[in-house]
């Protein structure tokens, strides 16, 4: 199906007539996108490579984001690259992809040299904290705090104890027992506390002095640790000297720098869409397609699918590819190419709400991106012009389906409080691209945002807020299933990620690009909302169906 160029291995060129595929007339938008065939035919290349050489690649079975380049050489022949993100088997220079941005790896470089520095001291700092003495030194020093404590409770005690005995001999004063004798004891008692408090004072502070030698050695190691990390970060991330179709060259730390982040995250210029858009760049290759898909298993807590593909990512890439596209003739965010309506189906209406019928592809509220709102289109409409008219909750742009208004700030709140309470009962309806084995069940996993990859949420058991989603299968044929959702939480794309997730159902909605497949549409759409209305008091059950 292809060959490699005898003389630079790295280029893969189609052995199939190709002739008759038409080239894209622009550049593929990374962040949202289609691959075009040649793409899945080199992708489908490179996967067969990997499958007939497991054993090299082996680390590929555990998950792993592959990544081709379409390219056309300076002879006008149309060829392929080839990439992984990070690192393959601990190795990033096998013959068959392309070479990383900067080498890590290199023995003999700058990197590894304060890598081995560093972890000299990582080695220091572990050897001071498991010293016997420093330990047995950090036992005896809590141990003298606690004894101290209680000796000092004990001995207030006593004296508190004292004075009472003291106050009722004062009813019965004699010869043995006057007042200046009273007095001459409680002198003695408080003297008596000072000299026990000073002696326990003297014992901690000897204690801590010998304890702090250990603990200012561990000390400034952490702080030479941080700043040689720091510095060593900075430098290795400046290493990376990325090129773009103009052959401006910048860092990385330039590239960040103007961004809300200021500084790249880790891993940074080490994914396939800068690794190839460098290569072709320095070899002289003109970029003309490039797609992005996952082998192997898929990680714990993100949706990776074996096979599909995948946008590049907005956290670490999205500012690198900024600039590397810069010079290239690249498609628009189709996204921001959707046509929308100018008005809007309202599906009910009283004095304080409106609920409409929202179509998929349209924003529920103005976002960063060109598109025109579902709220913009009702403010604009002279019916509400008038009107502060609030979104009292939020469907994500390729859910259709039942969205709710609020007529004033009094409404807003009162129907903000029955979703924040869980108090309206809403469905979904969706189609899932395959057949699951339970027929009804509830999926209670912890989502986060991805702030890597937003708008992309994650499976987080220790920092993600609890969603929980009640199922139903209402149908299933011809591979797919069809099923009623009711979510109890209101999560960000809390359904969409209870379907993918392997630990939810294991199967994406059909159409979702972000964690399963693009098709015509995102098949998820709310069709019935069930409340008791805040102001009349009333149960009010609304309802469109789906029309898919």
């Amino acid at each position: 199906m292809y060959k490699a160029e005898k003389l630079n291995n790295k280029i893969h060129y189609f052995e199939s007539d190709i002739s008759h595929i038409p080239l894209p007339e622009k550049f593929t938008y990374p962040f949202c996108y289609e691959p075009h065939t040649l793409s899945v035919m080199a992708s489908e290349i490179v996967k067969r490579h990997i499958s007939e050489n497991i054993d090299e690649y082996s680390e590929a079975k555990d998950g792993k984001m592959f990544g081709v380049l379409i390219i056309r050489d300076k002879q006008g022949k149309t060829g392929f690259l080839a990439a992984y993100s990070g690192l393959l088997n601990n190795r990033n220079d096998h013959p068959f992809f392309v070479p990383p941005v900067y080498d890590l790896l290199n023995p003999d470089g700058y990197f590894k040299a304060e890598e081995k520095r560093i972890s000299d001291i990582n080695k220091k700092i572990g050897a001071l904290e498991s010293d016997p003495d420093y330990i047995s030194l950090k036992k005896d020093f809590n141990i003298l705090i606690i004894e101290s404590d209680r000796e000092i409770a004990e001995f207030k005690e006593l004296m508190k104890a004292k004075k009472i005995l003291r106050d009722r001999k004062r009813n019965n004063l004699d010869e043995n027992c006057t007042e200046e004798s009273l007095l001459a004891e409680s002198r003695f008692l408080k003297a008596e506390f000072k000299r026990l408090q000073k002696k326990l004072s003297d014992k901690i502070e000897k204690l801590k002095e010998n304890l702090q030698q250990y603990e200012e050695q561990i000390r400034d190691l952490k702080k030479e640790r941080k700043e040689s990390s720091a510095i060593l970060q900075r430098r290795l991330f400046d290493s990376f000297r990325m090129k773009n179709a103009k052959g401006e060259v910048k860092g990385l730390c330039d590239i960040f720098g103007t961004t809300a982040i200021k500084f790249p995250p880790a891993g940074s210029g080490e994914c396939c869409a800068p690794k190839l858009l460098q290569y072709a760049y320095i070899h002289n290759l003109k970029p003309v397609a490039m797609a992005e898909f996952w082998i192997g298993e898929s990680p714990k807590s993100i949706i990776r699918k074996e096979g599909n593909y995948y946008p590049s990512c907005t956290g670490k890439c999205g500012p690198i590819l900024s600039f590397m596209l810069q010079g290239l003739d690249v498609e628009s965010n189709p996204v921001e190419n959707i046509k929308q309506p100018e008005s809007l189906e309202v599906i009910y209406e009283d004095n304080n709400i409106i609920v409409i019928n929202k179509p998929q592809g349209m924003l529920s509220v103005p976002g960063k991106n060109n598109t025109v709102s579902a709220l913009e289109i009702l403010k604009q409409n002279t019916d509400y012009q008038d009107l502060n008219v609030y979104a009292v909750h939020r469907l994500d742009m390729a859910t259709s389906g039942l969205l709710m208004f609020a007529k004033g700030e009094e409404s807003y709140k009162r129907f903000q409080s029955l979703f924040a309470e869980h108090n309206i009962e809403k469905h979904y309806i969706a189609v899932l691209d395959g057949l699951i084995q339970k027929n009804q069940g509830i999926i209670d996993l912890p989502l986060s945002s991805d702030y890597l990859e937003r708008p992309k949420q994650k499976v987080d058991f220790e920092n993600g807020k609890r969603a929980i989603t009640i199922f139903k299968v209402i149908s299933a044929e011809k591979g797919k299933t069809r099923i009623d959702f009711m979510p109890v939480t209101g999560r960000t794309h809390q359904l969409r990620m209870h379907s993918s997730h392997i630990s939810g159902l294991d199967t994406p909605i059909l159409g979702d690009e972000l964690y399963g497949k693009k098709d015509k549409r995102l098949y998820l759409h709310s069709y019935s909302m069930r409340f008791i209305h805040p102001f009349t008091q009333k149960e009010i059950y609304i309802v469109k169906d789906a029309d898919f």
